[in-house]
């Protein structure tokens, strides 16, 4: 992953705290207990992300999946407001998630269709 894959993947986690909103019943979808453990894992994540410390397969998956749903809806995530709360520009901010996915589509195979749960 390089340097900028990181901080967009980061910038992403940090949605959630705010402008996102994000359900109980979406957490569980994503792989976290509920909202909170979303919120709680999301700053443990971007942690181990700003430290280059390894990452299982569900914990990708649920950064990846934690990244697509705050970058694309507006019912959720940051959707529409995406590149005024991040100062990310939407079509460089899809051009390089395709190249995350691509680069996690090994690592995140078992999450496929699936709950990323442990």
């Amino acid at each position: 992953m390089t340097e900028h894959e990181v901080e967009l993947l980061t910038r992403a986690l940090l949605e959630w705290g705010s402008p996102a909103h994000c359900s109980a019943e979406l957490a569980v979808g994503m792989g976290f207990a509920d909202a909170q453990d979303l919120f709680d894992q999301c700053q443990r994540l971007r942690k181990a992300l700003g430290e280059d410390a390894p990452l299982g397969a569900t914990d990708w998956a649920r950064t990846l999946l934690a990244t697509e749903i705050v970058f694309v809806s507006d019912l959720a995530g940051s959707g529409v407001d995406w590149s005024t709360t991040t100062g990310r520009d939407d079509a460089e901010t899809t051009r390089m998630l395709r190249v995350i996915q691509r680069k996690l589509a090994r690592t995140v195979r078992p999450h496929y269709g699936k709950r990323p749960s442990e």
